[in-house]
């Protein structure tokens, strides 16, 4: 029996497990699916920020396949990071902030800007910056590429040349000062090429804690309740099956792993649940209208920059889209191979702020994942008016190229945190599922809205944020 039983050891399940067993009367257990960042198979995958470790040969990754859309059916995998760390151990060190519009745009208490902003600079060493809006004293390094060559420096000065403002920070907004659309460095977790993640920065040197235990390898199957409390769940890792109890559950497998752990547990519509042959807890609304980045991907013939992080320089439009200039072809940011001469860098043309909403049901045991990107029209028609700025960006580099559709991978929302009587909701402002005692989310699952910047960071800083509610 522990205090607390944190699933899944993740960007947000590595901060909140850090900071919930700094008190030593709190005992703490985390368990998590894939192997610990130190685990000889995974350590050198982990650590290189210069590369993405989601290769078919990455032994850290976990896939799920969705659709993409529905006229026509494409089809594509969701990664996500299977060590502990979760998806900020394998990701390519993008560490920009929600902006303050997103979380005063929420309207719940406790979350407005000024709520969360003391949490972002509690997990950061900013580099670069020592302002009030940037922390020095987190063990997440923060900093910034100065100078760009190849693909990024290319369309740098193409966006510059176009009339783009050059933002000097990326992550510099304040409720009062809101950044303008434009060029900038973005803020990345790697430091001297090695990856920064919370994983490594939280959880891994606090692990000799007396009050803290963590089990790797280990999947959770499902939820233990008696009636509407939530007490434990059931478990197989190394040494078989087992059951663990606690008086408080945190689900931070993130929002695929957790949608599936409710569902798998009587908790979420009442229809889906009975269709899986499990009694209904909670009719709640799990994974009916999820949300994630919609982006096209343009292959452009720029020169490849390797030996740099995958991702160094953001162009954001004032119509709530960003794209990217990846340093190099996908292949070689996943494999590090760069003899192929069709592997070009791309252009990624992402919407921040899309009107479109996915889902996640279940076959069997399994999560179904549907993005239905092409259900908002609106979106394909910023997607294809921003498709076309990129091309004259890239000029006679695009020419010939076609764009595809893609996922940023950042699906969240499966459960959403909401007020009491709003019907989309499924957790409170304080991480409490409704209608289930001893139960609580911390992951991207809860975002109500899709953050206008990738949500890496934001997902970090609900860690901390949220360990004041179980204090």
């Amino acid at each position: 029996m522990t205090d607390v039983l944190i699933i899944g050891a993740g960007s947000a399940g590595s901060v909140l497990a850090e900071r919930l067993s700094a008190d030593e009367r709190c005992t703490v257990t985390v368990v998590e699916w894939g192997p610990s960042a130190t685990d000889a198979r995974v350590a050198d995958q982990i650590a290189d920020g210069l590369r993405l470790p989601i290769g078919p040969a990455s032994s850290v990754v976990h896939r799920y396949p969705t659709v993409l859309t529905d006229d026509p059916r494409r089809t594509a995998q969701l990664m996500r990071g299977a060590v502990v760390g979760g998806s900020g151990a394998v990701n390519g060190g993008y560490f920009c902030r929600a902006l303050p519009t997103d979380f005063d745009g929420w309207g719940l208490p406790g979350w407005a800007w000024a709520d969360v902003l003391p949490h972002f600079r509690a997990i950061e060493h900013d580099l670069d910056f020592d302002t009030p809006v940037h922390g020095q004293d987190g063990p997440i390094t923060v900093r910034r590429v100065a100078v760009f060559d190849g693909a990024t420096g290319a369309f740098v000065d193409a966006a510059r040349a176009a009339g783009y403002p050059w933002v000097e920070d990326l992550n510099g907004a304040t409720a009062g000062l809101q950044l303008p659309a434009g060029i900038g460095a973005v803020p990345l977790n790697i430091d001297g090429g090695q990856r920064v993640g919370p994983g490594g920065a939280f959880l891994q040197p606090v692990l000799g804690r007396p009050n803290l235990t963590v089990h790797t390898e280990t999947r959770v199957q499902r939820l233990l309740l008696q009636g509407t409390r939530a007490v434990g769940v059931q478990c197989r890792g190394p040494d078989g099956a087992s059951e663990l109890f606690a008086d408080r559950i945190i689900l931070c497998a993130g929002a695929i792993e957790t949608a599936r752990l409710l569902l798998l547990s009587g908790i979420g519509p009442a229809a889906q649940v009975r269709a899986a042959d499990v009694p209904v807890v909670a009719d709640l609304p799990v994974g009916v209208a999820t949300i994630d980045h919609p982006e096209w991907v343009l292959p452009v013939r720029w020169t490849p920059t390797h030996g740099v992080p995958p991702l160094e320089a953001i162009l954001t439009t004032d119509k709530g889209v960003e794209i990217r200039p990846y340093t190099a072809g996908f292949g070689a940011m996943v494999g590090g191979d760069h003899d192929d001469p069709a592997d070009h860098p791309h252009l990624g043309i992402t919407l921040m702020r899309p009107h479109s909403r996915g889902r996640v049901r279940l076959r069997g045991t399994d999560p179904v994942i549907e993005h239905r990107y092409d259900s908002a029209p609106l979106d394909v028609l910023l997607l294809s008016e921003a498709t076309e700025l990129a091309r004259e960006l890239a000029g006679a580099a695009a020419e010939g190229q076609e764009a595809v559709w893609a996922t940023s991978q950042h699906l969240c929302g499966t459960a959403k945190m909401g007020s009491d009587d709003d019907p989309d909701a499924m957790v409170d402002n304080r991480c409490h599922v409704f209608g289930v005692d001893g139960l609580s989310i911390v992951d991207g699952s809860i975002l109500p809205m899709a953050p206008s910047r990738g949500p890496h960071a934001t997902i970090a800083m609900i860690g901390h944020r949220a360990a004041e509610f179980f204090a």
